[in-house]
């Protein structure tokens, strides 16, 4: 029998501090060869919307499976997610379902505990500002999980869509003398101008996850040491780097690393950048760490379909 996980399962079952380092295996794995995923298939729909097909096999686990996930900007003014999900997983052994996921929820927590990894190796271990821009759900899963890896003594927040609490007046201002600066929004234009960014920053860029669209600053991105967490999958999805190589600005050289290759920075006044752009094998392995806890405590829905 296959568990039905929800959204409330999930939320009670997945544990961040548990999560972090599920994420580096995954990226390691992902990066090494041994997990194996490729780029996702995605379908334009009408109004900007589109659908996503992530599949994946991961032989340490052992499971294989796939994310579906649907992005419908306009759920924003229906007081709905714009990001729906369902994750599937099954026994690569025997084809057997073995798990049905709610994946909004682990989207979101996958995604902050990836960024909370590029913390460990890029950020500077006296970090003590961060800038979140956005009001979302990551900007707000981001707020929550990435100080489980840096100790931050002052947290700013603006968005351009919404005043979040405490915002500050303008993205200057949150992102000027900034240590970590998260961009978490659903502009399609850049948000953070380069001169904003000090020496020694780290930016995540988790928005702008298809190629006509753009999160940072293409001056910004030629000068930082770029990090991604899938090369393949910037080279064809990200606009911050598929335009910015059209733009003659850099070459797909200038990707340094894949996260799961445990990049560090070369020098302390590099800006260090890392564009997430979310993968298969981060959602079969929050899943799987989800499936894993349900069975130990018998949470979930059996199903026999």
């Amino acid at each position: 029998m296959a568990l039905l996980l929800t959204e409330h399962d999930i939320a009670e079952l997945l544990d961040p501090l548990e999560l972090i380092p599920a994420m580096e295996d995954a990226l390691s794995s992902f990066s090494s060869g041994t997990a194996v995923q490729p780029v996702r298939t995605v379908l334009g729909l009408r109004d900007g919307a589109f659908f996503g097909v992530m599949p994946g096999y991961m032989p340490a686990l052992p499971v294989h499976g796939a994310k579906l996930v649907s992005v419908i900007p306009k759920n924003h003014q229906r007081g709905l997610p714009t990001h729906r999900a369902t994750i599937v997983l099954i026994d690569p052994d025997t084809g057997d379902l073995l798990a049905v996921t709610d994946g909004r929820l682990i989207t979101e927590m996958r995604t902050a505990a990836v960024s909370a990894v590029s913390l460990r190796y890029l950020a500077h271990e006296n970090s003590k500002i961060l800038a979140l821009l956005g009001n979302g759900v990551q900007a707000r899963s981001h707020r929550e999980v990435l100080p489980l890896v840096r100790h931050f003594e002052e947290i700013r927040a603006w968005s351009p869509q919404s005043k979040p609490a405490n915002a500050a007046a303008s993205a200057r201002e949150a992102v000027e003398g900034a240590d970590v600066i998260v961009l978490a929004t659903s502009s399609p234009v850049p948000v953070i101008e380069n001169a904003w960014v000090k020496p020694g920053a780290h930016v995540i860029s988790v928005g702008a996850c298809v190629p006509s669209q753009r999160e940072m600053d293409p001056a910004l991105v030629a000068r930082g040491f770029l990090v991604v967490d899938s090369r393949a999958a910037a080279l064809k999805e990200s606009g911050d780097v598929v335009q910015g190589i059209q733009e003659g600005r850099f070459s797909a050289d200038h990707i340094k690393a894949e996260l799961g290759q445990r990049p560090t920075r070369i020098h302390d006044e590099d800006v260090t950048l890392f564009k997430s752009l979310g993968l298969a094998v981060e959602d079969l392995a929050a899943a799987h760490l989800v499936y894993r806890r349900a069975r130990e405590t018998g949470r979930g829905t059996e199903i026999d379909i």
